[in-house]
């Protein structure tokens, strides 16, 4: 994604505001003028709705069960989740972005061992992530997922979305990797958990820059995701190199001085690098994120609307819920139609 930061460009001021004629001093008038063509429309709020689901799933007590016997754990640790959530922001915009396939994304076609070291989701947790898509689209707030795009993705493009507006946005989740679309106006907020960081803040967190992050992943490598990154090259090493270069690709315009950094075996890193830079471009293919997934309507699709208390009585109903979400839902009601 880019890294610019965009405001809302304003026309040029009218006779009427560069001077008095409007009955305002001239300069409060152009004080004024600046402050119109400044402001930005409230915070969007981007929420990775799998680290929520998983992390109620292996969390709430799995005898939470419907009639039948199908665990509804993680569809309740989610709904509890996104009520609270609503709740505490009263969002004016907000979309919930699910992930679908870990075999049919692009990142698939480009690697195909890409994830490859993942288990299956269990068909139970499956079946509760699409009751919990349900109950979001009950709930009157975006919800999307796609079978190309990751939810990161659908975040990133999002927040570029948001960003050409001016707007900037709140990243709900706890994985590092949607750091790096971070600019000064956004934050990255880890709900019911370490809390909210800034721009300024990732370094402290993370090592490195957000507009860094995709870089130091394609050196040292994302166990998680199956990259392997740059063989002997680990996370202090990458977090020096980016350092002292700035960029995974000044670092690979400049391999004669990789002896300057002052990290162990610093003398045949070079070498490393240059044997390994295939992987290592290959690598940051996978592990930036894509701005540009095909998402039509978003800006009338993250307005939330009115829930529909109907169908999440249904949904409650066929998951043998209580009457504690149900209320909470009500309250959603009364926030979203205010």
């Amino acid at each position: 994604c880019r890294r610019d930061i965009l405001v809302p460009t304003v026309g040029a001021a009218s006779s009427r505001d560069r001077n008095c004629g409007s009955g305002i001093p001239a300069a409060i008038g152009t004080r004024m003028s600046l402050l119109r063509r400044y402001t930005v429309d409230p915070m969007q709020y981007l929420i990775d709705a799998s680290v929520y689901v998983f992390r109620a799933y292996y969390s709430m007590p799995d005898d939470m069960v419907d009639g039948d016997g199908h665990p509804v754990n993680a569809l309740y640790g989610f709904c509890r989740f996104l009520g609270d959530f609503i709740e505490r922001v009263k969002p004016e915009y907000i979309a919930v972005l699910f992930d679908e396939s870990l075999t049919k994304s692009f990142r698939t076609q480009i690697y195909p061992a890409y994830k490859a070291n993942r288990d299956p989701a269990p068909e139970e947790l499956k079946r509760q992530f699409q009751q919990c898509r349900r109950y979001t689209r009950a709930l009157g707030v975006m919800e999307l997922g796609s079978p190309e795009y990751e939810a990161d993705d659908l975040i990133g493009t999002l927040v570029e979305h948001g960003r050409r507006l001016g707007r900037p946005s709140t990243i709900v989740s706890r994985d590092k990797d949607l750091t790096q679309l971070l600019t000064r106006e956004d934050v990255f907020w880890d709900f019911a958990g370490k809390g909210k960081l800034g721009y300024q803040q990732i370094p402290d967190q993370f090592g490195v820059w957000p507009e860094q992050i995709a870089d130091f992943l394609a050196l040292a490598g994302d166990a998680v995701d199956n990259i392997k990154g740059v063989p002997g090259v680990g996370k202090k090493t990458a977090m020096a190199l980016l350092q002292h270069f700035g960029s995974l690709d000044d670092i690979y315009e400049n391999l004669d001085r990789i002896h300057e950094v002052n990290v162990r075996g610093a003398k045949t890193l070079g070498g490393k690098l240059e044997t390994h830079r295939d992987d290592a471009i290959l690598a940051r293919r996978l592990t930036g994120i894509a701005c540009d997934a095909p998402i039509e309507g978003a800006e009338t699709a993250m307005r939330p609307s009115s829930p529909k208390l109907g169908d999440i009585n249904a949904l409650f109903d066929e998951a043998n819920i209580g009457s504690a979400l149900r209320r909470q839902a009500e309250r959603v009601a009364d926030i979203f139609s205010s």
